[in-house]
């Protein structure tokens, strides 16, 4: 765990904040059964306030970062935090037909949350040492995940449904409340690293110079291919989510064994993603995502041998070591690649493009699954490979521009101020 030494005390701190949210943040996996059993609605209903809240979910990821390089990261991770938070904990005071704007809007500030925080990380921490900080933030959430939906249960058999939007509501304000204390107010402000003579600075030129999104993508063409393949990708994993246990159950395997399923996927991530992560940081990244996402495409062509559970287990283990691989070094990634003035937009697009298949998953692996589910599987895994080899065709345009990649707009380096520097100095775990 030597690696860990270079993680900031910051992103530590910040990841323990994430721990504790992600704990009382299940409020989603028990809404079908909140608005279908205490609020009465009917499953269409509730469907649509769902697909709402899903779009809410995509749209303020997509649109976070600019909030964040507009107005600094910080100060929109605890703006839409608690604004989130004080509509989730008023949820269960409000009247069925307020629950069709409030439920999008809380997932809305849930989506720029997400996004101000992968684009806080990545200011904090330089370009080199994203990959193994940014898999302490995804260690601590799927902790916290791991654990919430167990307690979640219990407290809505327990107690009530409505305590769940209580304590989701008050873990993000607190989530707020703990990034004020661990990341200073001048935290906003990044340097970029210095440059030779003759180079353009950003900071020095003012944003009227900068290039814009566009043009930074257009000079970094191996973002947008890595971003148009991770779309593909979540569209094809999130089927373990949607038609993957009705698949089991057409074919006599019970919701326990989904169940079981599930939480070996969690088990194997929360103790392998980090040290994954660590044996890795060296190689270059996109390799490393492509090999992942060749193995989510192996993880569903496992089911093309018939069904089982032989299969099934096979199918999550292969599926989960695909995650672990191309989740954390894609989204360190696109990180190092964003110029400093738009780093928040490019973890945006990195966000949004991850949680595409909360959108897209269920419609189109349904509709497929209904018209011809024979066909599902092969197109899966057929679509996953490709997202995977695009990724390698993108690695090689990277290796064609290295030596040709522009000094501005370069990936953000460290925070300099004096009050950060403090919050932000190498603290290894004991």
């Amino acid at each position: 765990m030597r690696g860990l030494k270079d993680v900031p005390r910051a992103v530590w701190l910040l990841a323990g904040g994430t721990f504790v949210n992600m704990t009382v943040s299940v409020t989603f996996a028990f809404l079908f059964l909140y608005l279908t059993g205490p609020r009465g609605l009917d499953s269409g209903q509730a469907g649509l306030v769902a697909g709402a809240g899903g779009a809410g979910l995509l749209a303020g990821n997509l649109t976070g970062g600019f909030f964040g390089d507009r107005f600094g990261h910080r100060r929109a991770l605890l703006t839409s935090a608690v604004t989130g938070g004080l509509l989730l904990a008023a949820v269960p005071l409000l009247p069925t037909p307020a629950l069709f704007a409030a439920l999008p809007l809380a997932q809305y500030a849930a989506g720029v949350q997400r996004a101000a925080n992968a684009a806080l990380v990545a200011v904090i921490v330089p370009e080199g040492q994203r990959r193994q900080a940014f898999a302490v933030v995804r260690a601590a959430a799927n902790g916290g995940f791991t654990a919430g939906p167990l307690l979640g249960a219990l407290v809505a058999t327990r107690l009530s449904y409505d305590w769940l939007y209580v304590a989701d509501g008050l873990g993000s304000v607190g989530l707020a409340w703990w990034t004020a204390r661990v990341i200073p107010a001048r935290a906003e402000g990044v340097r970029l690293p210095s440059a030779p003579a003759g180079a353009v600075r950003l900071d020095a030129v003012g944003p009227a110079a900068a290039p814009g999104l566009w043009a930074a993508l257009r000079a970094r063409p191996a973002v947008p291919v890595l971003l148009g393949a991770i779309v593909v990708a979540d569209i094809v994993y999130r089927q373990l989510y949607t038609t993957f246990p009705v698949y089991l159950a057409a074919h006599g395997l019970d919701t326990g064994v989904y169940g079981a399923l599930l939480a070996v996927n969690g088990g194997v991530l929360l103790c392998l993603e980090l040290p994954a992560a660590l044996a890795l940081r060296r190689r270059a990244p996109l390799p490393v995502v492509a090999t992942g996402l060749l193995l989510v495409a192996a993880g569903y062509g496992v089911l093309l041998t018939g069904p089982g559970a032989r299969a099934a287990v096979a199918m999550m283990t292969l599926l989960t070591l695909g995650e672990l691989l191309y989740k954390t070094p894609a989204t360190a990634y696109v990180a190092d690649r964003a110029p400093a003035h738009l780093q928040g937009r490019f973890q945006s697009l990195y966000a949004g493009a991850s949680i595409t298949g909360v959108v897209l998953a269920a419609p189109l692996g349904g509709a497929l699954y209904q018209a011809a589910p024979g066909l599902l599987w092969p197109l899966t895994t057929a679509a996953a490979g490709l997202a995977g080899c695009a990724v390698l065709v993108g690695s090689r345009l990277e290796s064609g521009r290295a030596g040709r990649r522009p000094v501005a707009g370069a990936a953000a380096g460290p925070l300099t101020t004096p009050a950060l520097r403090a919050a932000t100095r190498r603290n290894p775990p004991a």
